[in-house]
């Protein structure tokens, strides 16, 4: 499942990118075939759905168990030692 979860995260980075290109008009879908722009779009879509469905699981933030890092960047590391 973290395989999956990484796709849709990487196509929801895509997909968000690609908005931004949108507003000045030199979005991915301008460039494609119109069956190719709509599989796309599609995959967008699924991936946040996915990600909006699994996020709790997948997230160590929202989890319930916190940060793996949190110690490391409040100063519980070695720094400087």
């Amino acid at each position: 499942m973290k395989a999956l979860h990484m796709i849709a995260f990487i196509i929801l980075v895509i997909g968000g990118l690609n908005w931004g290109l949108e507003v000045f008009g030199v979005g991915i879908g301008n460039y494609l075939p119109s069956g190719v722009a709509t599989t796309i779009y599609a995959l967008v879509g699924l991936s946040a759905i996915y990600e909006a469905v699994t996020h709790k699981k997948n997230c160590t933030a929202c989890s319930g168990g916190g940060s793996s890092q949190g110690g490391q960047q409040m100063g519980g590391g070695q720094m400087g030692a």
